[in-house]
């Protein structure tokens, strides 16, 4: 399966369907992240990538900002931004790989679960400390596909065993950068200092199969856009499968564990 075959499954354009999905998952992640970077205060925050909002309402709430620029090139996911952004938040239709400010115009920049999506990634980086300046923060966390995100490892595990085919667009091979290492060599030859990484974990908890299982019906992501060019039988095949190996506890709610990576640095005086 060539590349361009695996990116047709990545469908980024209705906010409402991926907040279904993993939005409700990713704002915690990025309330963490905020803390993690120690939470500066008063800064110019440019976030690449923003999706539906999460992390630019995280800095927005907790980092009392100068001002946030968000963006992203999902018209449909930068609307949904749009509409829930905080006072001094400003969200625009843009690529990441070419970032519509000056050099050396923030003061931090940040990118919250979008880098696996941004190609090449190296380019996209160099991008992000263009526009940061002396001294100024980048920063970004993916998901753990390899080991750390229970859901996404389940589902891909149920889908190979009904569709062997499905091997060749799981996350966990499709993308390297989710490992800390490939991470901070990233951040290393975009020519960071002080770079460091960490794990941030947040408990996914679902009220039955139903509540983690509908959720892949939004076709917003990878794994939902597979589903959603399977036919009804073989959805049908993945979903079985997915229940038979899901953990459930005796009221049938699920409770797991998402990881993402978290990664930071600063560009040099």
């Amino acid at each position: 399966m060539t590349h361009h075959q695996e990116q047709r499954f990545d469908v980024w354009t209705a906010g409402a369907g991926y907040e279904r999905y993993m939005g409700r998952w990713s704002r915690p992640v990025a309330e963490r992240f905020t803390y993690w970077l120690g939470r500066p205060e008063q800064l110019r925050w440019l976030d690449v990538g923003c999706g539906t909002g999460g992390l630019s309402a995280a800095v927005a709430a907790r980092c009392r900002p100068r001002e946030v620029l968000a963006v992203d090139r999902s018209p449909g996911y930068a609307g949904w931004a749009r509409a829930a952004a905080a006072a001094g938040t400003h969200v625009v239709v843009a690529d990441a790989m070419a970032l519509p400010v000056r050099d050396q115009a923030c003061d931090a920049v940040v990118s919250g679960l979008a880098l696996n999506f941004l190609e090449p990634s190296a380019v996209a980086v160099a991008e992000m400390v263009r526009a940061v300046r002396a001294g100024g923060l980048v920063a970004a966390y993916v998901w753990d596909y390899a080991e750390g995100m229970d859901l996404l490892r389940l589902f891909w595990g149920a889908a190979a065993s009904a569709d062997p085919s499905a091997a060749a667009v799981d996350e966990r091979r499709r993308f390297p950068l989710c490992r800390p290492e490939a991470l901070r060599a990233l951040w290393a030859r975009a020519g960071l200092g002080e770079v460091s990484v960490a794990p941030i974990e947040v408990p996914m908890v679902f009220a039955g199969f139903a509540d983690l299982w509908e959720p892949f019906l939004t076709g917003q992501g990878p794994a939902p856009g597979y589903l959603a060019a399977l036919s009804a039988a073989d959805r049908e095949k993945v979903r079985d499968v997915l229940r038979a190996a899901v953990p459930c506890g005796p009221d049938g709610s699920v409770a797991l564990t998402a990881r993402a990576w978290a990664v930071r640095g600063r560009r040099a005086a």
